[in-house]
């Protein structure tokens, strides 16, 4: 779990682990972690955190909030990085993830900007969790429409009459969502793809510009992180909410064009 290490003139005052979707931060009682200076705003910065990724924000506060000596107005946090509220400096501290793990998340973090590192991540295997994956839904299925035919025959033999409407009733089974991707258009790695497995997929560079893909129940859904300016699909420039992406958007991320489509 990542936590936050709370400290002022070189002394540790505390840990803070962050348990929790949102993360206030302010001269507030209410907030989460207060910190009791006039340098603080009320209500000073948030950090979201989304399953192994924290991203922090400044919520429009007075003196702004700086990380590694950089004023930053949503910035996604990396280990070690040093945020910095008056005298007081926030550690954060990444959680610990398996080097395969650190890998597939360096790769697409990088993977518009770094040619060299989506190669060498595509070399070692990038596409073979996704494989995997497939593969598993579809032993389920078949498993699921063999298991609903075996029934179907039993009961068939079990009664005089036929009744070909049991087995119908049997076989549907719940539509698997189809498996997203996105394929670069522009730039050095144009025709790449990456087959977005995981329910969250971050894109970009930190310190540039950063957006994530997330994976729900109801589809794929884009939403901005950092940067000055935020991601556009099919020309527009996305809200602050998540967008919702449809078959074949085209998405634009730090000058780099690429298409979201969903797999057969």
């Amino acid at each position: 779990m990542a936590k936050l290490i709370l400290s002022m003139d070189g002394l540790v005052l505390k840990e803070i682990p962050l348990t929790k979707e949102r993360t206030t931060i302010g001269r507030k009682p209410h907030n989460d972690i207060q910190i009791d200076n006039l340098a603080v705003s009320g209500e000073h910065a948030v950090i979201v955190t989304i399953l192994n990724d924290s991203f922090l924000e400044d919520l429009g506060s007075t003196n702004g909030t700086i990380v590694n000596g950089n004023p930053i107005k949503k910035h996604f946090l990396q280990n070690n990085d040093v945020i910095e509220l008056g005298k007081y400096k926030l550690k954060f501290v990444g959680e610990a993830a398996p080097a395969a793990s650190g890998e597939r998340a360096d790769f697409e973090k990088t993977m518009v900007l770094r040619p060299a590192a989506m190669k060498a991540a595509q070399a070692a295997g990038g596409g073979a969790g996704a494989q995997a994956a497939v593969a598993q839904r579809q032993a389920a299925v078949q498993a699921a429409g063999a298991s609903a035919t075996t029934a179907g025959i039993a009961d068939k033999d079990a009664r005089s009459t036929p009744a070909p409407a049991a087995p119908s009733a049997a076989a549907p089974t719940k539509p698997v969502q189809p498996l997203g991707a996105i394929q670069l258009l522009s730039g050095g790695n144009a025709g790449r793809e990456l087959e977005l497995t995981k329910p969250l997929t971050t894109l970009g560079k930190p310190g540039v510009q950063v957006a994530v893909l997330t994976r729900r129940p109801q589809g794929y859904f884009i939403t901005h992180v950092e940067g000055d300016k935020r991601p556009t699909v099919n020309g527009q420039e996305i809200g602050a909410a998540p967008h919702s992406l449809k078959d074949h958007d085209v998405i634009e991320l730090a000058g780099v064009k690429m298409e979201f489509f969903l797999k057969a």
